[in-house]
């Protein structure tokens, strides 16, 4: 992989685990030459991320909304910066630049996005890796709700698996280059053996 997209949080959190993710995750970025594609912020997890790899002179490209511009959240120590119009075209830019994605904690964004990819995934318009570095036990809430929906009959076990769970930086990144897509149908959620 060339270059992740990296949804988080415009806050570091209440721990410092968090921040210390994103700086492990960055590091990781730098040493192995992927680039980032993210929110274009200065501040919590995401301005966190953004200064570790360009302190190692990594490659970070921004991709902000016009409304998140004029907050004066940008980074300005970002060489690319994409600005777009909308949050919804931005996902879009992101999704040409990027040949994976990984969620850090974060808010309703970070879900949002999240959750975005997946359905990209599900619905076979994607075929890239999904990753989720549970830190702290962040997301084990939503990783109980995915498997409720399993439960109900609501999301295929397939389709959950697309989501790779880890707990380090390694472990996941050792998952998300080892992914292999499902083989889906025309039919949505039907799985060709």
């Amino acid at each position: 992989m060339e270059r992740i997209v990296v949804f988080c949080g415009a806050s570091t959190g209440f721990k410092p685990v968090y921040k210390e993710a994103a700086i492990s995750l960055g590091n990781y970025f730098a040493d192995n030459k992927i680039g980032l594609v993210y929110g274009g912020g200065k501040i919590g997890m995401m301005g966190v991320l953004a200064d570790t790899i360009l302190d190692k002179n990594g490659e970070v490209i921004g991709v902000i909304p016009e409304l998140l511009e004029k907050e004066e959240v940008v980074h300005t120590g970002v060489e690319e910066m994409i600005v777009c119009k909308k949050m919804s075209e931005r996902k879009v830019i992101m999704s040409k630049l990027i040949d994976g994605y990984i969620a850090l904690p974060g808010g309703f964004g970070t879900l949002d996005e999240l959750f975005e990819a997946l359905t990209l995934g599900q619905l076979h318009i994607e075929q890239k890796p999904i990753g989720l570095l549970n830190v702290n036990g962040f997301f084990d809430a939503v990783l109980l709700q995915l498997d409720k929906m399993i439960e109900e009959g609501f999301l295929k076990q397939t389709n959950r698996d697309m989501l790779l769970v880890g707990t380090s930086v390694n472990q996941l990144m050792q998952k998300m280059n080892n992914y292999k897509a499902p083989k889906i149908g025309h039919v949505i959620n039907k799985v060709v053996s």
